[in-house]
Parts: structure tokens; sequence; C-alpha cells
């Protein structure tokens, strides 16, 4: 167990899926060396769940939150307040963690206690999300797609499954606009969907998808993303783990749980170094539509035409 002086309350209760908290505590206890680094320096939102109660997001530390936990005040432009946001930097703030019942880690593509317009995003990111019920062979056909159309661009890219039905790309980036992340993002979405549009799609709205799997470039600017290692709440807590790409079509996102023990540290000796985006590939995204806000227009206007149809 941890050096931590930590001391781990109700092992024995009843986590999630059959498993219990123990399991957790051990599991993030074994992983803990490797776990930090991929958080550290990001702020730190959670999903937690108490005994008897639904899981909840958590992003605002609670008032009882040891003073060791390191901390970062941040103005959420969205809920109009600001929320402080831990900043797990060392072994003994995740285990403190793991003791809350914290079960997923999220943190965003950036380092540091805010984003702004000149803020360095490490990692571009595209997210593989199939249609309900489809085998995760749709997946790894359409994440080799992305990894061809990065190939194509000269940029090299790892991945990792996500822990529930999908895997997540990236590509370590040398410093860049967060515009010009996002603008690439997109083009290499849509490079890939060019290379075998019956399979895969950049259509955001789900309803125009006709059941492809979903190239999803959104995960810009301020996004988060689940992070490497991190179990999921899932059957079975599943953990988004960093496989090769030629291992990809040989595993499946419940191979790895948190009972699983492995050695190494394969999110830090599969990632690429940091590389330059090219100019043609981040022109080429400034052309696209950003998904989100086609989608949203796309809703007004679907909304208004019902209204006059009344």
């Amino acid at each position: 167990m941890s050096s931590s002086p930590l001391k781990f309350s109700s092992l024995d209760q009843p986590l999630f899926g059959g498993l219990l908290k123990g399991d957790l505590v051990e599991y993030l206890d074994f992983v803990a060396d490797r776990f930090v680094p991929v958080l550290a320096g990001r702020q730190l939102s959670v999903w937690r769940i108490l005994r008897g109660q639904d899981p909840f997001m958590q992003k605002n530390v609670p008032k009882y939150t040891p003073s060791y936990v390191k901390t970062v005040e941040v103005w959420a432009e969205a809920s109009h307040r600001k929320i402080k946001y831990a900043i797990c930097d060392d072994e003994q703030t995740l285990m403190w963690f793991a003791n809350q019942r914290a079960v997923e880690y999220h943190v965003p593509l950036y380092l540091g206690d805010h984003f702004g317009e000149d803020h360095h995003q490490t990692h571009m990111v595209l997210d593989i999300d199939p249609p309900e019920g489809a085998g995760f062979d749709v997946v790894v056909g359409s994440a080799l797609l992305i990894r061809e159309a990065l190939v194509e661009a000269g940029l090299e890219s790892m991945v990792k499954t996500s822990g529930a039905k999908g895997v997540h790309i990236f590509v370590p980036l040398e410093e860049h606009s967060p515009d010009d992340v996002a603008a690439a993002t997109r083009a290499v979405a849509v490079r890939a969907e060019k290379l075998d549009p019956s399979l895969a799609t950049t259509a955001y709205i789900r309803a125009e998808r006709g059941g492809k799997v979903f190239l999803d470039s959104t995960r810009a600017w301020g996004a988060t993303v689940v992070a490497a290692y991190s179990p999921r709440l899932r059957e079975g807590l599943p953990i988004s783990f960093p496989v090769p790409w030629e291992s990809l079509k040989d595993v499946t996102p419940a191979d790895f749980t948190i009972k699983t023990r492995f050695e190494g540290d394969p999110w830090a000796s599969l990632m690429p170094k940091p590389q330059r985006l090219p100019d043609d590939l981040i022109a080429e995204g400034h052309t696209i539509p950003v998904a989100r806000v086609v989608a949203m227009h796309e809703g007004k206007r679907r909304k208004a035409q019902r209204e006059r149809e009344k």
C-alpha cells in the first residue's frame, strides 16, 4: 500500500459492479508512479461514486480537502463562477482521491492554471465514437483511417482505449495557437472520412451519422479527456489503456481493468516526440466549419421550422 500517511477507510465497501473500494485503492496505488505524471500540472475533474448514490462529477474540491492537495481557482465562463480545481502532482493527492471514491480522472489538453489564446495545447486528440451496438472492429478500422491520414500528413501518433466503447488518438505537439490545433484536428478527421466514407463520418448531429463511426474532432480549446490509466465507471471498471498500433486489432476495452497488472509505462514509451503541424493541414482546417457551431445553427433552424409548421 502507498507510503502516504493517509488512513484508508471502508475498503471492504461495495464500489461498483461487484468490485470493492479496496480494489480501486489497490489499483491506483499500483499505477500511481505512472498515473501521476499524466495528471500533473492539469486541472482535475473526477467522477466519484458514494455509497448508495449515483455517480457525480466533481470539479470544485470540497471544503474538507487537506492542505497538501494543490489547488487553483479558475473562472468558469459557462457557469459564471470560480471553480477551485485540484492539481494532482503527487501520489499522496492521488491516494486521497482514491479514498474519496474518485473513480474517473479527466484532465484538459493544456498545462497550467488557465486556458487562453496563447496557451499551449500539448496534444491533438481525435475521439473514435462507434454507434450503439457496434463491435470494436469498426472502432479499430476507423482509428486506422485516422492513423493513415496522420501518416500522410507526416505526423506520428499513439492510441489508447477510452475505457468505454471507443479509442482516443493522441498527437503530441510543439506550441501552436489553439485555433490552429482545432483547425488541424478538423482537417485530419475530414481526410480520414474521405478514405472510407462507408465506415466513418464527421457528422456531429447523431441523427445524420447513418450508423457510421463518428470521428470526433471537437476535443480542442478547453476540452478535457479521460486520462490514460484512469478507471471508467463501466461494468468491470475498465481502464483507459495505451496500446501499440500493431496490437489494436487484437484487444478490446474490456481487456484492461483495475484488476490488470502490467509492467512499464506504455503511455510514456509509446508517445512520440512533440511535432509541428503542417501548414497545409492547418490551412485546410480553417476552411472547415466548427462542428458544434454548425450543429447549434442547425438546431435553431429546425426549431424555427417547427414553429412555422405549427
